[in-house]
């Protein structure tokens, strides 16, 4: 089951953005707190918002509602970010491929926590992905990867770990040959794509992986 996950972040529509909202009637739709404005400036209706609640107009929380919204209020003292239990709830509804609207922008420790949830234990086997405007950012266990896109978009690898190593490319223009990429370097930014797909493997430890359609 396909889920949208609206976070409290800025919307940054784009071509991106727009794709994942294709078909946005047949997906589960889970807004985490203030990530309402956001599903309701996308047009769609959240079948769950949760979280404290402290960046809902009650207006809107009342509109949503009366629309059949389900509404799961917590505590605001919590170890868990709204998205958090967003993106958890939607793992437990059964979601197995889930987008993530508005979790970029805004505050900077913010938008780094929402990234760094797509390494949660409970997200992995998943296919889990960051939309804004033109760009999706998603996570890169070990294994093989396969990307589809077109000639000139841009695919950067940026390590999670302190290193990704053994990692071999095919069909981007800089080709890594069993390297590895440490973090705090920025070699793996802004390779580019030769054609419509291209692959790349990864031995060991996590990359973030960001597409940038180029031609969009």
């Amino acid at each position: 089951m396909r889920a949208l996950v609206f976070a409290n972040g800025e919307l940054n529509d784009g071509p991106a953005v727009q794709a994942a909202l294709d078909g946005a009637d047949d997906a589960l739709i889970i807004a985490a707190d203030g990530g309402a404005r956001l599903a309701r400036a996308c047009g769609v209706t959240p079948a769950l918002v949760i979280g404290d609640l402290d960046s809902v107009p009650p207006d809107t929380l009342a509109r949503l509602e009366a629309q059949g919204a389900q509404v799961e209020r917590v505590p605001a003292e919590k170890d868990e970010t709204d998205l958090e239990l967003a993106l958890l709830e939607a793992v437990r509804r059964g979601a197995d491929a889930i987008t993530l609207i508005g979790a970029a922008g805004g505050r900077l420790d913010h938008m780094l926590a929402n990234f760094y949830l797509l390494a949660m234990p409970d997200l992995r086997g998943l296919n889990v992905r960051a939309v804004s405007g033109s760009q999706a950012l998603w996570l890169a266990w070990p294994g093989e990867h396969v990307l589809h896109g077109a000639p000139g978009d841009l695919i950067s690898l940026i390590p999670v770990t302190p290193e990704a190593s053994d990692i071999v490319t095919e069909g981007l223009e800089y080709p890594l040959r069993g390297e590895t990429l440490h973090v705090g370097a920025a070699r793996g930014v802004s390779n580019v794509m030769l054609g419509a797909s291209a692959r790349f493997t990864l031995g060991g430890g996590l990359l973030f992986v960001v597409h940038t359609m180029e031609r969009a």
